[in-house]
């Protein structure tokens, strides 16, 4: 592994730990009757607006006919399937443990579960995929995250109901 891949590495993970620690601080005030008065939850999109500022950088320092490649790159496929499959185990943790606390707001709870979820699974994804451009860090494990989320605000009220 060369310095380089490693601080493509640390950029993942910095990013998906970066998306998971905020949305836990969020999530475990809406775990509780009230929580969600004053959130602030907009805090949560600092590493999403980073991440594409940092791609849009690479993106204008690369020529365009390496775009194509810096964005796609060769495992979107696995990605946008394996970090949602690996997401399933923390959401179901995450669903358990707030519905323990009886929280009101389901569906944005359920949002945050799935984001917490969809965070630390792009985490153990990063120390797997090879692909490293900024690029594509940005659209599919993103992209994959914006999806948990989704589906957490889904399946939410169905969940957590109580």
């Amino acid at each position: 592994m060369t310095s380089g891949a490693l601080s493509f590495v640390i950029a993942k993970v910095s990013f998906a730990v970066g998306i998971s620690s905020l949305a836990l601080v969020y999530l475990t005030k809406l775990a509780r009757p009230g929580g969600e008065r004053k959130p602030r939850s907009y805090l949560v999109a600092v590493p999403f607006l980073i991440i594409v500022a940092l791609a849009a950088i690479s993106l204008g320092l690369a020529p365009s006919s390496h775009w194509n490649k810096m964005i796609v790159g060769d495992e979107w496929l696995e990605c946008l399937v394996s970090i949602p499959v690996i997401a399933i185990l923390p959401f179901a943790v995450s669903i358990w443990a707030v519905r323990q606390a009886a929280p009101t707001n389901l569906v944005h709870t359920g949002a945050f579960a799935g984001l917490v979820a969809g965070g630390v699974s792009a985490m153990a994804y990063a120390l797997h995929c090879t692909d490293d451009s900024l690029p594509f860090v940005a659209v599919w494990y993103g992209g994959t995250i914006v999806l948990c989320t989704l589906a957490g605000a889904a399946m939410g009220p169905r969940l957590l109901r109580w």
